[in-house]
């Protein structure tokens, strides 16, 4: 049996999303989930807290850009349409 170990020398569940940034691998898919929901203004205080220790900041850098590349780019077609139609 291949098992982690926590700080206090038990065995850890590799699963657990509390798990330390050093324990777990960080996913680019938690950084996206992390700065869409932080777009709307909707994070937990403990979801904040986890995501400080856990997450690479060029992936969330690199997310935030490309989304609001995006949001600019839907911005920008919805006046498009809406001025056209006039």
């Amino acid at each position: 049996m291949n098992a982690a170990k926590n700080d206090i020398g038990g065995e850890r569940d590799p699963d657990d999303p509390d798990a330390s940034a050093t324990d777990r691998p960080i996913r680019f898919s938690e950084s996206f989930k992390a700065v869409f929901w932080s777009f709307f203004g909707v994070r937990k205080r403990r979801d904040l807290e986890r995501d400080s220790k856990r997450l690479n900041p060029v992936h969330v850098v690199i997310t935030a850009f490309v989304m609001m590349a995006i949001f600019i780019g839907i911005l920008l077609t919805v006046v498009h349409f809406v001025v056209s139609s006039k």
